[in-house]
């Protein structure tokens, strides 16, 4: 696996996982295989691990520490893990969620995360949604604490807009920013892609295969069980789901010509976007995570490149990323 500078001081796996679905949002869960598929990440060379307190309440970064424990320090050391604060979800299965960045809140979520990972120092923390209800000069003060205290190590944004990262980078420097990348979710290009070029800091996109879609493996909205986010997820709906099988089907040629699934493509084309992106594809699928990896081997010649990046120009994509409730603190 080739290996990328994120920021200064922490070189990751070009590849990165993430770990929310096995927890919740993709349907039914089971801690013993997710612990054998971490245990693959160590074979194919994944070293960065992207989880939240917000997956599962709490269970995804518990399952995580699990995996961690079954190691040494000294292989543990070869992983970097990253969680996120900065939401609060109520106690029953309901899709609300509050805003916090409160520094008291992101103490006490830290504290909190420390104990389910099972480590002295959190790698990346990020704030997971940004509120207006807190200036973030605020909340970058607090986090800029907690990296003095030894209990996180590099702070990132989630879904920030360039202003704000400009003001968060400002009070403490940013290690990286994590938000929705990918061929049918290209928004950041026009003002948030350039400011982070321009502060050097990492880029880490979520959902880089468009959730699935952009491997070629979900074509009918049927396929997906009730517990499933995309069930109900407006791009997802059938109707959309047809028009949108134009995109996939404009990359499949490339696909043929690299001898490589969509996928892969798609994962190929994110990372020749910037030298600092680290995408983190999650699967519950041993095979997947394979297949995934090995993306990071492909390199796009540059015709085929330029193909992509105007892909969004001839066909658009219908259906919103989130509902209204989902879109909270996106891009803020």
């Amino acid at each position: 696996m080739k290996k990328r500078t994120l920021t200064q001081g922490m070189d990751v796996s070009a590849i990165g996982y993430g770990a929310m679905g096995l927890s919740e949002f993709y349907g039914q869960t089971n801690d013993a295989h997710s612990l054998q598929l971490l245990s693959q990440l160590r074979e194919l060379g994944i070293t960065f691990i992207d989880t939240a307190d917000l997956y599962g309440r709490g269970h995804n970064e518990q399952l995580i520490g699990r995996f961690l424990a079954g190691m040494s320090k000294a292989e543990r050391l070869t992983f970097t893990v990253a969680t996120k604060c900065g939401i609060e979800r109520p106690a029953n299965e309901a899709y609300a969620r509050t805003i916090n960045n409160q520094p008291d809140y992101i103490t006490q979520s830290c504290h909190a995360s420390l104990k389910r990972l099972g480590v002295e120092r959190i790698d990346l923390f990020y704030l997971h949604r940004i509120s207006p209800a807190t200036p973030i000069e605020e909340s970058m003060t607090c986090l800029s604490r907690l990296v003095q205290e030894g209990k996180i190590g590099r702070i990132g944004l989630c879904e920030a807009s360039a202003s704000t990262l400009s003001r968060a980078h400002a009070i403490h420097p940013l290690a990286a920013l994590q938000t929705e990348y990918s061929l049918w979710t290209r928004d950041i290009e026009a003002e948030i892609l350039p400011r982070v070029k321009q502060l050097g800091i990492g880029l880490v996109p979520y959902s880089p295969l468009g959730r699935g879609f952009l491997t070629g493996k979900y074509r009918k909205n049927s396929e997906f069980a009730e517990g499933d986010f995309r069930k109900h997820n407006d791009r997802f709906q059938q109707d959309n789901l047809d028009h949108n099988l134009l995109l996939l089907n404009a990359i499949a040629p490339l696909a043929g010509k690299y001898h490589a699934t969509t996928g892969q493509i798609a994962l190929a084309w994110l990372l020749a976007q910037y030298e600092k992106i680290v995408p983190i594809p999650g699967t519950k699928q041993i095979a997947w995570l394979t297949e995934n990896a090995q993306a990071a081997e492909i390199e796009l010649e540059a015709e085929d490149l330029r193909l992509l990046n105007t892909l969004h120009q001839q066909i658009e994509v219908k259906g919103g990323r989130y509902s209204e409730e989902g879109m909270k603190g996106v891009n803020a």
